[in-house]
C-alpha cells in the first residue's frame, strides 16, 4: 500500500484544530494525533476508483435483484460527524447485469467524503441508472448520525431513512411494494 504524504501545514492545522477546544497539543496522548487524524481522513475521504463489470443479461431475466444490509459510512458535511447505516439497493436488468460486489462499491464511492445522505441515495441510484441503463433502480439508506446524538438534540438510536425510486419503482407501485416489503424485515 502506498505511503500517506502528509503535509506540516495539515499537521498544524489539526494541531491548530485542537489547540481551539483547549486540548495541550504535547501531552502525550496527542503527540502523533496530527497525523493519525491526517492519514485518516485522506485514506476515508479518497474511495478507490473501481471497475464497474457488467455482463450481457442472458434469458431475458428482467425480475428484481437485492443486495440488503451493505454497511456504509460517511461524514457529515455540516458537521463533520460520521454517520453509518445500512444501504437496500435494487435494480431491475435490461440487457445487463452487474458483478454483485460492485453495488457495495459503488455505495462506498459514494459515501467516503463529507457528504449528505440525501445526496448519497441519488448520487447511487443515478450511477446505477447511467451505468446500467435497466428498467428500474431502487435505493434506500437507513443511517444514525452521531451530529444528531451527539450534539444538538442528542437523541440516541435515532435512523434517519432516504430512498430513491427510478423508473419501475417510480412507476409501478407493486414493484415499489415489493421491494419495500422484501427489506421490510431487515
Amino acid at each position: 500500500m502506498q505511503e500517506t504524504v502528509i503535509k506540516q501545514e495539515e499537521l498544524d492545522a489539526v494541531k491548530t484544530l485542537l489547540m481551539s477546544i483547549g486540548e495541550d497539543v504535547e501531552r502525550e496522548g496527542l503527540l502523533d494525533t496530527p497525523k493519525r487524524y491526517v492519514k485518516f481522513l485522506k485514506e476515508f475521504c479518497n474511495p478507490q476508483e473501481f471497475n464497474f463489470t457488467t455482463f450481457e443479461n442472458e434469458g431475458s431475466k428482467d425480475e428484481m435483484i437485492i443486495v440488503s444490509d451493505i454497511p456504509f459510512f460517511s461524514i457529515c458535511e455540516h458537521h463533520l460527524a460520521p454517520f453509518m447505516g445500512f444501504g437496500y439497493i435494487a435494480y431491475i436488468p435490461n440487457t445487463k447485469i452487474v458483478g454483485l460486489s460492485k453495488i457495495p462499491r459503488t455505495l462506498d464511492y459514494y459515501s467516503k467524503r463529507p457528504q449528505n445522505q440525501e445526496r448519497i441515495t441519488q448520487q447511487v441510484a443515478d450511477f446505477l441508472m447511467e451505468k446500467l441503463q435497466p428498467k428500474g433502480v431502487a435505493v434506500v439508506l437507513k443511517a444514525r448520525h452521531l451530529c444528531v446524538e451527539m450534539r444538538g438534540v442528542q437523541k440516541h438510536d435515532c435512523w434517519t431513512t432516504t430512498s430513491a425510486m427510478v423508473g419501475g419503482f417510480r412507476n409501478d407501485m407493486n414493484c415499489r411494494q415489493e421491494f419495500l416489503s422484501l427489506i421490510k424485515n431487515k
